[in-house]
C-alpha cells in the first residue's frame, strides 16, 4: 500500500515541478480581463478558444510597460508558471508583454495619441500664435548635444539679436520624460517669447521620452509658444501633435521661427530707398506749395496793396495835373481876351437877374398874407383844417389867420 501525503506537500511538489519546467515561456492569447491594482500590480487573464489562464505582473515590471493593457488585445506574454500553494492555484508570473504582430511602443503610441486627442490636446483652437519677432528664446535640450550646437549655429547665422537661454535636461532614457516636463515648466516662467524642446535623431526607443504623457501634459499647460523639434523628418512624435508648431529637425525650428537677418537688412535697405523717394516727392510738393503760398502772400500783402494805392494816387495826381493844366490854359486864354470875358460875365449876370425876378414873383404869389381876406381864418381841430360845423361845445381848437394863432374853447354853438 502506497504512502499518503498531505495537500500541502502535494502542492509544493507540483509547484517545484511547474516552476522548474515552465520557465521563461512565451504564451499567446487574448486578454479577457484586466485589473490595475492600487498597489501597482497588474492582474489579468488571457484565453484562446478553449481555455484561459490567470496572469500577474508586479509593479516593477508594470512601470516598464510602454502601453496600457486592455481587454480584447491579442498579446504575447513572457513569463514563468508559478503556483500559489495555499490555494493550489497556478498562474503565469509575467515579466513582459508585447502586442501580437505589433511592437509595444507602436501600440503605446497609438493609445496615448487617441487619449490625448479625446482630451483636445491636438485641437487647432488650443494652439498659440507664433510671435512675429522673438527677442528671447529657451532651448530645452541636452547642453552637450549636437542638436543644441546646430541650433546655436543657425541662431548666429540668422538672428544675432536673440537672447538664448539653454535649459539642460536628459532627452533619452527612463528618467528623461519627467526631467523634460520639469524643464518645460521652468522655461515657462522665464518670460521668453518661444520655447524649443527637442533633440537630434535616434531610434524609436531613444526618442520615446517625447511620446510620454507627462511631456505631453507639460507642453499643453505652457503659456509660452512652444516648438517640438525632435529627430528627423520621418519621426512624428506625440510632442509634435501637442506643441504649437512642429519642426522636422532642431535646425529647421530655428529657420522656421527666426527671421533671416540678411533678408531683414535687404528689406530695411529697400524701405530706406522707398522712404527717401517718398520724402523727396513730399519735399518737392511742399516746395511747390510754399512757392504758391509766397505768390499768394505777395498778391495780398500790405506792401503790395500800398503799392497799388500809391500807383492809383499817382495816376489821379497825374490826371489832376493834366486837368488843371487844361483849365488854366482855358482860363489864361479867356483872360487874354477881355471882351470875351466881359460878354460872358454880362450874360451870366443877366441870366441870374432873370432867375431872381422869377423867384420874387413866385414868392409874392404864394405869400399867405396875400391869400387871406380880412376877417377870415382857418379852424384847426386835432391838427386838421375843419369847418365850424365840426366843432362841438367844450371842444378845444386852433384859429389861425395870416398873422395870429389862437387856441380857443367852444362855449356855445348856434346855427345861422
Amino acid at each position: 500500500m502506497s504512502s499518503t501525503m498531505t495537500v500541502t506537500s502535494l502542492n509544493r511538489k507540483i509547484k517545484s515541478l511547474l516552476e522548474t519546467t515552465f520557465m521563461h515561456i512565451l504564451v499567446e492569447g487574448e486578454v479577457s480581463s484586466v485589473t490595475y491594482h492600487n498597489s501597482g500590480h497588474l492582474y489579468f487573464s488571457i484565453k484562446d478558444e478553449e481555455s484561459s489562464i490567470k496572469c500577474v505582473m508586479f509593479r516593477s515590471n508594470v512601470n516598464r510597460m510602454k502601453f496600457r493593457l486592455e481587454r480584447g488585445q491579442h498579446i504575447v506574454v513572457n513569463g514563468s508558471i508559478s503556483l500559489y500553494t495555499p490555494r493550489g492555484e497556478y498562474q503565469l508570473l509575467t515579466l513582459s508583454i508585447e502586442p501580437f504582430g505589433q511592437g509595444a511602443l507602436a501600440l503605446a503610441y497609438e493609445q496615448l495619441k487617441e487619449k490625448l486627442q479625446k482630451k483636445g490636446y491636438f485641437e487647432a483652437s488650443a494652439k498659440k500664435p507664433q510671435p512675429k519677432y522673438i527677442k528671447k528664446i529657451a532651448l530645452v535640450t541636452a547642453s552637450k548635444s549636437a542638436a543644441l550646437q546646430d541650433m546655436l549655429k543657425i541662431i548666429e547665422k540668422r538672428w544675432r539679436l536673440l537672447e538664448v537661454v539653454v535649459i539642460d535636461t536628459l532627452v533619452q532614457g527612463d528618467k528623461s520624460a519627467p526631467q523634460i516636463a520639469e524643464a518645460l515648466a521652468y522655461a515657462d516662467t522665464l518670460g521668453c517669447d518661444a520655447i524649443v524642446v527637442g533633440r537630434g535623431g535616434g531610434s524609436k526607443e531613444d526618442l520615446w521620452a517625447f511620446n510620454e504623457e507627462v511631456v505631453a501634459d507639460a507642453i499643453f499647460r505652457l503659456n509660452t509658444f512652444v516648438v517640438s523639434a525632435v529627430g528627423h523628418e520621418v519621426d512624428v512624435l506625440i510632442s509634435d501633435f501637442v506643441a504649437d508648431l512642429r519642426s522636422p529637425t532642431p535646425s529647421a525650428a530655428m529657420e522656421m521661427i527666426l527671421p533671416d537677418q540678411n533678408e531683414i537688412l535687404y528689406t530695411l535697405s529697400e524701405m530706406e530707398s522707398r522712404y527717401s523717394r517718398v520724402m523727396q516727392q513730399l519735399l518737392n510738393i511742399k516746395t511747390e506749395q510754399l512757392k504758391a503760398f509766397e505768390e499768394e502772400f505777395k498778391r495780398h500783402s500790405i506792401s503790395r496793396k500800398i503799392s497799388i494805392v500809391e500807383k492809383e494816387f499817382s495816376n489821379i495826381e497825374e490826371e489832376f495835373k493834366r486837368v488843371m493844366v487844361y483849365k488854366l490854359t482855358q482860363f489864361t486864354s479867356q483872360i487874354a481876351q477881355p471882351k470875351v470875358l466881359k460878354d460872358s460875365m454880362e450874360y451870366a449876370l443877366k441870366l441870374k437877374s432873370q432867375q431872381l425876378k422869377s423867384l420874387e414873383e413866385k414868392f409874392l404869389l404864394h405869400n399867405p398874407k396875400l391869400k387871406v381876406k380880412e376877417g377870415w381864418t382857418e379852424v384847426i381841430l386835432d391838427g386838421k383844417r375843419v369847418s365850424l360845423n365840426r366843432i362841438n361845445i367844450d371842444d378845444r381848437f386852433v384859429v389861425v389867420d395870416a398873422d395870429v394863432k389862437l387856441e380857443v374853447k367852444c362855449l356855445n354853438k348856434e346855427k345861422i
